[in-house]
């Protein structure tokens, strides 16, 4: 019985032995393992004085006793929640990664949709614009209607300071004088007209009876019968649109108050920007961002001499036209030449199509109160005029300064004509004008600001940049 408890101890040292190995071997099992390094909590127990490096030679092994294979690790929780995932066998195939989207968008789409989305913006602020305009066209159209007077009168004014009158007397005198000759110039166009009325009206008959001869006598084979259920028609339908014409009068009575209420606003815009047309472009200036305006005021001066020398060349050219058209009209006897020329006057502040309406108004009178001949003749004299007046008044008088393309000249009477009427293609094209000098104004400034902002060149750039004397001058002194 006394030696139970040593053999006891002896097989719980044993026992003891054994568990330790089993660790040492799982732990080494862990470092060996292909599915990754233990966790970052995991360290090795250091051998303790009960495990030393090797087995004491006294100390007798006991029996070997198969160990269980050791299970494989699993992986930590804390690993897989820090972003340490294990990797994939070698022998799993391969999985190709999904690109950026942004990288997978060709990048001329990845442009047009970029632009499209700013366009539309851009396209909705003018639409909301227009419908603005639109809403106010009234007071927007006296408005420019007082820029264009005023950039026709400012010189006077401007001429009156310099004679030594005050700022105020000479904007009145200027503005005073100028409402009355317009006015003047209204009320002849109105009495010419009232007074050759029944004359015209006997000569439009007569002129209808003998067009109407020459429509039988013509090689056209045009009949009486059809000659006369072409008035009957027309008769018809003038008694049968009765009402409408009708109403189309009350409506010209409202059109009658609008234009003078127009009217009246341009006077006073007019006089005002005669006054105080600087402190009025100075407070514009302090509504633009300050970024921008460094350029914007540079472009202003640059936009109202453009404007200024549109009005007065298309006065003067207006003036030219009308006087060598009526001086035509009065040496072929054609009635009412005087009013016909005050229309040619005021046409032709509608550029290219004006001078078609005006021409085509007198051709017509022509016809229907002294014959075809004298409305051939007339329109040979329409088309002379029309000629000089392109190919030499325009240019030598306008200058290159307010120069616009024939296709933007028509395309923008087309849509002022169908925005605001009259008055959108009267003022279209000092508009286009304005637009094209101020654009190009900002063009050339923002390329200026660009080479200021650029480096310095230095070197052979330097050699390359730097200003030559021109032929005939002197070199400056050290670069000789």
């Amino acid at each position: 019985m006394s030696r139970l408890p040593g053999w006891l101890n002896r097989i719980g040292a044993g026992l003891s032995r054994m568990g330790e190995r089993l660790d040492e071997r799982r732990a080494q099992a862990e470092r060996d393992d292909p599915l990754g390094p233990p966790g970052p909590g995991y360290a090795p127990e250091p051998p303790g004085p009960e495990h030393p490096a090797a087995p004491a030679a006294a100390t007798p092994a006991p029996e070997p006793v198969a160990a269980p294979a050791p299970a494989p690790a699993p992986v930590p929780a804390a690993a897989t929640a820090a972003g340490s995932v294990p990797a994939p066998p070698s022998y799993a195939p391969a999985v190709a990664a999904r690109p950026d989207p942004v990288a997978a968008i060709p990048w001329g789409m990845r442009v047009a949709a970029e632009a499209s989305w700013r366009l539309l913006v851009l396209a909705g602020t003018v639409w909301v614009l227009m419908k603005v305009i639109s809403s106010v066209q009234l007071v927007v159209l006296a408005f420019v209607a007082a820029l264009l007077i005023t950039a026709l009168l400012q010189p006077t004014v401007a001429l009156l300071r310099r004679k030594g009158l005050p700022r105020g007397l000479a904007t009145a005198v200027t503005a005073v004088s100028g409402f009355v000759v317009m006015g003047l110039v209204g009320w002849f166009v109105v009495w010419q007209v009232m007074d050759n009325v029944d004359n015209l009206s006997d000569r439009v008959k007569d002129g209808i009876e003998e067009l109407k001869r020459w429509l039988l006598d013509s090689p056209f084979h045009v009949t009486e019968q059809q000659i006369n259920e072409i008035a009957k028609n027309l008769s018809d339908t003038i008694g049968a649109n009765a009402e409408q014409i009708t109403s189309a009068g009350l409506q010209g009575v409202t059109v009658v108050v609008e234009a003078m209420t127009g009217i009246l606003l341009a006077m006073f815009s007019t006089l005002f920007l005669l006054y105080d047309g600087k402190k009025v472009w100075e407070w514009t200036l302090k509504m633009v961002p300050a970024q921008a305006r460094p350029g914007v005021a540079g472009a202003g001066p640059r936009a109202w001499r453009t404007l200024t020398a549109y009005v007065r060349g298309t006065v003067l050219v207006a003036l030219i036209d009308a006087v060598f058209i009526g001086l035509g009209l009065w040496f072929l006897e054609v009635p009412m030449a005087v009013p016909l020329a005050v229309f040619i006057f005021l046409f032709a502040f509608i550029p290219l199509v004006g001078a078609v309406v005006s021409g085509a108004l007198a051709c017509v009178v022509a016809l229907v109160t002294n014959g075809v001949f004298t409305a051939l003749m007339v329109l040979v004299v329409v088309l002379a005029v029309q000629q000089i007046e392109g190919h030499v008044l325009q240019p030598f008088i306008l200058g290159r300064a307010v120069r616009v393309h024939p296709l933007a000249v028509v395309l923008a009477v087309a849509a002022g004509g169908l925005t605001a009427g009259i008055g959108g293609a009267v003022v279209a094209v000092p508009l286009v004008a304005v637009l094209n000098t101020v654009v190009g104004y900002l063009r050339a400034y923002s390329a200026e600001q660009t080479l200021r902002a650029a480096p310095e060149p230095h070197g052979a750039t330097a050699y390359e940049v730097a200003p030559v004397a021109a032929p005939g001058t002197a070199a400056p002194r050290g670069e000789e």
